[in-house]
C-alpha cells in the first residue's frame, strides 16, 4: 500500500476518542483536535474551537509547531464550501471543511466524532458536556445528510473520508482500521451537482457564519429535502463503488440503509 501524501486525523471528544492515545503517529501527517480533544494527545498540530469555547479549557502552552484555528480562519474557508447552513453548525463538520481547504488531504479520518448520545453515562471523554447535535438547530436536522455532503465534497477534491471506529455513528463514512486508510474506493461525485444547484437557488448563505441571527430566513422543510438529496447522492456513489469492486451488500457502508 502506498501511503497518501496528506492524512488528517480529526479528533473529537466522544469517550471512544481515548483510544487514540495508543495510536502511532506514523499514519497521520496532521492531527486536528476539536475543542477539548487537545487533551488526548500532546502531538496535535491544530486545535479548532468556536468563539464561545471557554478560555479555561484552552491549552496553557502552545508549541511553535501547533496552531489554534479560530472563527477568523474557519468561517471564510467553510463559506467556500457553501456556508454553515448547508454544511451543518457543529465543529466536527467545520473541522472537516477547514481541513479540506487548508490542508488539502488525501484522507480525512474521524475519531471520537460519532455523535451518538444514549441519554445516560458520559457524553465526552472528560465527563458530560453540552453537545451541539443535542440542541435544536435548523442546520443539524440530519447529521447523516450533513456528513454525506462532507464526504462528497471531499471526494470531489480527491479525498477519502473514513471513521476509525466500528461503533454506531451518525457519520455515514465507512469504518476502517488505521492500517487501511486508503483501501476505501473514492466515491463518484456526479450525483452531487444537482444538489449544489438547488443550494445555490435557495441562497441560504450567511457570510458572517452567524446563521442563528437570521434563522427566520431558512425553511426547515427545504433543508430536510436537501439532506435527503445529499444522502441519496452519497448512496448512489457507494452503490456504484460496490458494483465496480464486486462488494456484497454486507460490505457496503451504512449510508445505503440510512438513505433509503
Amino acid at each position: 500500500m502506498t501511503d497518501p501524501k496528506t492524512t488528517v486525523l480529526i479528533l473529537g471528544s466522544a469517550p471512544s476518542a481515548l483510544a487514540a492515545r495508543a495510536w502511532s503517529r506514523t499514519p497521520f501527517t496532521h492531527i486536528v483536535a476539536i475543542n477539548n480533544a487537545w487533551r488526548i494527545r500532546e502531538d496535535w498540530d491544530y486545535l479548532i474551537h468556536p468563539e464561545d469555547f471557554p478560555a479555561e479549557r484552552r491549552p496553557d502552552k502552545v508549541l511553535g509547531t501547533q496552531h489554534i484555528v479560530t472563527a477568523d480562519e474557519y468561517v471564510p474557508r467553510q463559506n467556500d464550501y457553501g456556508g454553515f447552513v448547508y454544511a451543518g453548525g457543529t465543529m466536527a463538520f467545520t473541522a472537516g471543511y477547514w481541513a479540506l481547504s487548508a490542508l488539502k488531504p488525501d484522507v480525512l479520518a474521524f475519531s471520537g466524532c460519532d455523535m451518538m448520545y444514549s441519554g445516560s453515562g458520559r457524553t465526552h471523554f472528560y465527563g458530560n458536556g453540552t453537545a451541539d447535535p443535542l440542541r435544536e438547530d435548523v442546520t443539524l436536522r440530519s447529521l447523516e445528510g450533513k456528513s454525506a455532503r462532507l464526504g462528497l465534497y471531499a471526494a470531489a477534491q480527491g479525498c477519502r473520508t473514513v471513521r476509525l471506529s466500528s461503533a454506531p455513528s451518525r457519520l455515514v463514512f465507512p469504518s476502517v482500521n488505521i492500517s487501511d486508510l486508503t483501501t476505501v474506493p473514492l466515491p463518484v461525485v456526479t450525483a452531487m451537482h444537482n444538489v449544489r444547484q438547488i443550494e445555490d437557488e435557495l441562497g441560504y448563505y450567511v457570510a458572517s457564519g452567524r446563521y442563528w441571527e437570521v434563522e427566520h430566513r431558512f425553511d426547515p422543510d427545504e433543508i430536510d429535502v436537501l439532506d435527503r438529496m445529499w444522502l441519496r447522492a452519497y448512496q448512489l456513489a457507494v452503490s456504484e463503488n460496490a458494483a465496480r469492486h464486486g462488494q456484497t451488500a454486507a460490505k457496503v457502508t451504512q449510508a445505503q440503509t440510512i438513505a433509503t
